[in-house]
């Protein structure tokens, strides 16, 4: 059992550790120190929840669903583009970046933002639910209960890291032109995300 949780906790942390819609939008509200515990509590369990869908099976029927997976990666694809822009805007405009450091996002705006940059994403259910829950297989019983138990810390780990150590930036991001190299970045790899998944969809 201490093997499969090691093993499910190593995987789970590779999938989640890079630069990607979640993360930059966990270390955007760390920064800023909006709404840090329930971003990353939605995060953690959302991961959670795909991770036990996954192993419990749901993997294998999303995989047969070529349909689903277009209209979640139609969807993703114009969110995450939308998101790109906003994040573009903040940058390019003054009035922006000054509302960026000192105004805040309500709570509702930014778990409907969270929500949509988790489900939207069709990466989140092929690294989650279709990845860990096929490799999941190679465990039985209490193995493969504790593979799955050690996914979902690996995301509780990582996500209340990112959120609330990215306060430790701070220093930094005091200065008007990291938060524009900051949104440059976030549109950059929301753009990018986006390409990705429409690329997929007509070289498929």
């Amino acid at each position: 059992m201490g093997t499969a949780a090691v093993s499910g906790f190593l995987l789970g942390l590779s999938l989640i550790v890079a630069i990607g819609a979640q993360n930059a939008y966990i270390l955007r509200q760390g920064l800023l120190r909006q709404h840090v515990f329930i971003l990353c509590l939605i995060c953690a369990l959302s991961d959670a929840i795909l991770i036990i869908a996954g192993v419990a099976g749901l993997g294998t029927i999303i995989a047969q669903s070529p349909a689903l997976i277009t209209v979640v990666t139609i969807g993703g694809a114009a969110f995450l583009l939308w998101y790109g822009f906003s994040a573009f805007r903040r940058a390019m405009h003054p009035d922006g970046m000054r509302a960026a450091n000192g105004g805040a996002v309500s709570l509702k705006a930014a778990i409907s933002t969270c929500l949509a940059l988790t489900f939207l994403n069709p990466h989140v259910y092929l690294d989650t639910v279709v990845l860990v829950g096929s490799l999941s297989a190679r465990f039985e019983g209490e193995a493969r209960m504790a593979y799955a138990a050690g996914a979902v810390i690996a995301s509780f780990v990582w996500f209340f890291s990112l959120g609330y150590g990215a306060r430790l930036l701070q220093p930094f991001f005091a200065k008007p032109s990291a938060w524009r190299i900051l949104d440059c970045i976030i549109g950059v790899v929301m753009w990018a995300i986006a390409f990705s998944l429409l690329s997929r969809l007509l070289w498929a």
